[in-house]
């Protein structure tokens, strides 16, 4: 047998590993409301030749593949327990298994690993949240989409309507259609129909109310049978506690804003301050997509460095709030055509980390331009540190940090060299730290870090809701603390 021959030989088998390991992680999703993940990033709904790909993920932790043969022993352990609602973390659990030395069977290490989620200590399924989206657009409908892929196990999250302003003839038809296929994101993961009659467009199963109102004052949610829901405001046209209380109609619980909030709004970065937020706050915000960006690996390098000052660079893809072309705008310089242009902009991201990191006592200024692409953005974060170091120790702990610790759903760490923006389209993760272009000299860091300022901020504020609705499962093994 040839090596080509050998090396396809090797690839069929792991093809069929992994077709496997599909049946067993939905019926654990479906049945008992188990995420099963691979370094945080979940194998729920996903393809053969995915979970292969995620698999290749691991060289990042070894230098070398992790193999599904590994991991299915892994999967096959958590379908014979008597798990609760959680995320276990597979990828996790085969490196700690490679690292114990007690001679434990696979079975038996992964029963004491998640023994939080079983038996007498798991988690009771919930009944679901309802959720109501007020605006529906690129953020709106990108959140729609991750509302209706976790709604699998109907215990969750559950999107229940849609608020927007009318729109003229086939209205509903237009927006289903945007919802079923994105010109950046792709086609939507499932199937999609529409009731004229009833103004409800039904996703994946999910029947989902469109309401057409001009202000929230117009809409009692109680008369859809929607009740203790959570709104998700992404028109922007609220941002401080009197306006967003305006949606605080009944059959609303909690009022989530996906842009940064003024005033005494909160605004929450999830993994870095989602935990200060009070039982009974009702309005709440998930700050910006370059906030979340920067703020995780911010608090990263104050943990282990501590920082003195740093100035945020952003280069941020244009967006709906620029000219297509020339013409008048509010703001001095997003007049200019964005495809045409870069444009210098304010952000307002460098301040928003005092909401997020009241302990950090530097000093961070900001800037934007905005670049003609129309999603992923890079952030270059320049940081004087309280003690020298240098660009490897850096880079080991921004690697462990995105592997196993609570950030690590926030931060991801990439050493592709060749890496460029559009590779980042569909990132999960609020940031992604570029190893190849960090920069360390003494005490000072340069950090590039990229993110779908579309996506990966959409899965941010998903986070958000899951946490203050209370559908936020632990995770197994915990991450190092």
């Amino acid at each position: 047998m040839t090596v080509n021959d050998d090396s396809f030989t090797n690839w069929k088998t792991r093809e069929e590993i992994a077709e496997s390991m599909i049946p067993l992680i939905g019926k654990l999703h479906r049945e008992r409301d188990v995420t099963v993940l691979l370094h945080s990033r979940s194998l729920v709904n996903k393809s053969v030749v995915s979970i292969l790909k995620t698999h290749r993920f691991a060289r990042q932790i070894a230098g070398e593949e992790l193999s599904v043969t590994e991991t299915l022993p892994f999967v096959q352990a958590l379908t014979a327990l008597d798990l609760g609602p959680s995320q276990i973390d597979i990828g996790m659990l085969a490196a700690t298994y490679k690292a114990d030395d007690r001679g434990l069977t696979v079975e038996a290490f992964t029963a004491e690993a998640v023994a939080g989620a079983t038996g007498a200590n798991k988690i009771e399924r919930r009944e679901g949240r309802d959720v109501v989206l007020y605006g529906f657009g690129r953020i709106g409908r990108l959140v729609a989409r991750l509302l209706i892929e976790k709604s699998g196990s109907g215990n969750g999250l559950r999107l229940r309507a849609i608020v927007v302003r009318g729109g003229g003839e086939q209205d509903i038809v237009k927006r289903a259609s945007l919802l079923r296929r994105d010109s950046i994101h792709g086609q939507f993961q499932g199937t999609i129909t529409v009731d004229e009659a009833n103004s409800t467009i039904f996703a994946n199963g999910n029947a989902i109310k469109v309401i057409y109102a001009n202000d929230p004052s117009e809409v009692d949610y109680t008369a859809y049978g929607i009740k203790n829901a959570i709104l998700i405001d992404n028109t922007g046209k609220w941002r401080d506690r009197e306006g967003l209380s305006e949606h605080l109609r009944p059959g609303i619980d909690k009022v989530v804003l996906t842009a940064p909030g003024k005033g005494d709004v909160p605004n929450i970065v999830h993994g870095v301050n989602h935990d200060t937020l009070k039982p009974d706050e009702q309005i709440l915000s998930c700050a910006s997509c370059t906030t979340n960006a920067i703020v995780p690996p911010l608090k990263a390098m104050e943990d282990e460095y501590g920082v003195l000052r740093g100035h945020v660079e952003t280069v941020h893809s244009f967006t709906n709030d620029q000219n297509l072309l020339d013409n008048y705008h509010k703001s001095e310089r997003r007049g200019r055509s964005a495809p045409l242009n870069m444009v210098i902009t304010e952000t307002g991201a460098a301040s928003a980390v005092a909401k997020a990191l009241p302990d950090l006592k530097a000093r961070i200024t900001g800037s934007s331009i905005r670049v003609p692409v129309p999603d992923v953005s890079i952030a270059i974060l320049n940081l004087q540190l309280k003690r020298e170091t240098t660009r490897e120790e850096v880079l080991d702990h921004l690697r462990d940090v995105s592997l196993t610790s609570p950030l690590r759903r926030q931060i991801d760490f990439i050493t592709a060299p060749d890496a460029v923006s559009s590779d980042f389209i569909g990132s999960r993760h609020a940031s992604i730290i570029d190893a190849g272009a960090l920069k360390v000299e003494g005490d000072n860091a340069i950090l590039y870090l990229w993110y779908d300022n579309e996506f990966g901020y959409s899965c941010q504020v998903i986070r958000v809701v899951q946490h203050v609705s209370g559908v936020e499962y632990p995770t197994y093994p915990a991450p190092a603390v």
